[in-house]
């Protein structure tokens, strides 16, 4: 098999990667990818991942079997729609399913619409009535931008000032662009939050297992939101019965909801969720895999991943067997990320005991060097989450880091 897969960041790099692992597989092409990807055998595309005509002519050249998407602006821009129309396989939800990632209203419509767990809440396109509101309500509360802010356009404000200042920086300042002209207000949630993805095709569901990111940018979960900062799996403080209870009641139902509302999901679809103490509900959902989760889950699959999506494009059963093992990943950012941040840094070099998932990474004058905020990811697998802590900060700790920053508390809340 030959395989595509559209995006660029570490997610991307850990799907390549894994596909290439796969007996089947000949070939990995990554389009854009980043230079950090050629380490792993992957096949660098240079077309940008918007450009859907020059990607179908490359997919048809190079008689690609499918094409995976990674990240979501591409699927709600209707690259699988176009595809499909040219009869090209293609893994992913088309333009209309991947709405439940690209509006959180259309999102909690499916929820309440299904019975599925979560915050009460109420949209708003008036910057006044939505002021007005979260003065009714209290803090803390959660204000969230309508549309796509990659993963920083939520705010859970503990204080009134706080929500309204959120209020006034989405909708009156345009941070977010068109994407905060709607937002939603949603009751605050307490409990600890995990991540559980499947692979679903219609109203099949297989779910993987589950992991925790940590959002925030600094130690003890302080400081602005990112994109995320790390995560590691499994997470030992959520039971197995709050894991079983969420694809019973959040995942099935998702899926069997989006066939009933004629958007059928076909791709993986991804609930962030909170253990509260009357069981999981659903803080957002996304279309397809997280980062840096993927970075953690996806090395624990010891199935054949290429084969997965390939029986899933048939309609047939697929394997999934996860491993036992640990695993924690630490995101490297460039220092004044998730603001204004460092470029051009020289990449850090690391030792052979852990994985690499670059990410905000380019070439200039033949060698690799910083151009994102989140530059790249190492990743440990062990016995044990506090083993692969160990062995990712030890990493770390004897690279060249001085122009980046990471949190020092990556899986720590398993340990408590």
């Amino acid at each position: 098999m030959k395989v595509l897969i559209i995006g660029s960041g570490g997610r991307e790099h850990a799907i390549a990667k894994k596909m290439l692992k796969s007996p089947k597989v000949t070939d990995v092409f990554c389009a854009k990818g980043n230079p950090g990807m050629k380490n792993d055998g992957i096949q660098l595309v240079d077309i940008a991942e918007d450009n859907h005509k020059d990607l179908i002519a490359f997919a048809k050249e190079k008689k690609i079997t499918w094409t995976f998407v990674g990240p979501e602006i591409p699927l709600l821009n209707g690259i699988v729609d176009d595809f499909q129309a040219v009869g090209l396989e293609i893994f992913g939800p088309n333009k209309a399913a991947a709405m439940i990632e690209g509006s959180k209203e259309f999102a909690k419509k499916i929820m309440v619409d299904n019975h599925i767990p979560t915050a009460a809440y109420e949209a708003f396109t008036d910057y006044q009535a939505a002021c007005d509101y979260v003065q009714e309500k209290g803090a803390p509360i959660v204000i969230k931008a309508d549309g796509l802010a990659a993963g920083k356009g939520v705010t859970v404000a503990m204080t009134l000032a706080e929500a309204l200042q959120a209020l006034k920086e989405m909708m009156t300042d345009h941070r977010f662009g068109e994407s905060g002209d709607k937002v939603v207000v949603e009751e605050f949630l307490a409990g600890e939050e995990f991540s559980l993805l499947a692979f679903v095709k219609n109203e099949k569901v297989y779910p993987m297992v589950i992991s925790q990111d940590h959002k925030r940018a600094y130690d003890e979960d302080k400081g602005p939101n990112t994109g995320g900062m790390g995560a590691y799996s499994p997470v030992p403080q959520i039971s197995s019965e709050m894991v079983e209870t969420a694809v019973n009641k959040v995942l099935k139902p998702a899926a069997s909801g989006m066939m009933a509302n004629g958007t059928p999901f076909t791709g993986i679809l991804y609930a962030g969720l909170i253990a509260t103490e009357t069981g999981p509900k659903v803080i957002e959902f996304n279309a397809r895999f997280g980062d840096p989760e993927t970075q953690v889950v996806l090395p624990r699959l010891t199935s054949d991943l290429a084969q997965i999506i390939d029986d899933l494009l048939k309609d047939q059963e697929p394997e999934l067997i996860w491993s036992e093992q640990a695993c924690v990943g630490v995101v490297l950012a460039a220092e004044g990320y998730p603001n204004d941040y460092k470029k051009g840094m020289a990449i850090p070099e690391f030792g052979e005991q852990v994985a690499v998932y670059y990410a905000g990474v380019t070439e200039e004058q033949g060698s690799a060097r910083a151009s994102g905020g989140r530059v790249l990811l190492v990743e440990a697998e062990a016995e044990t989450i506090e083993t692969a802590q160990k062995i990712v900060y030890q990493a770390l700790k004897e690279a060249d880091t001085k122009d980046y920053f990471y949190r020092n508390d990556i899986g720590a809340k398993s340990l408590k």
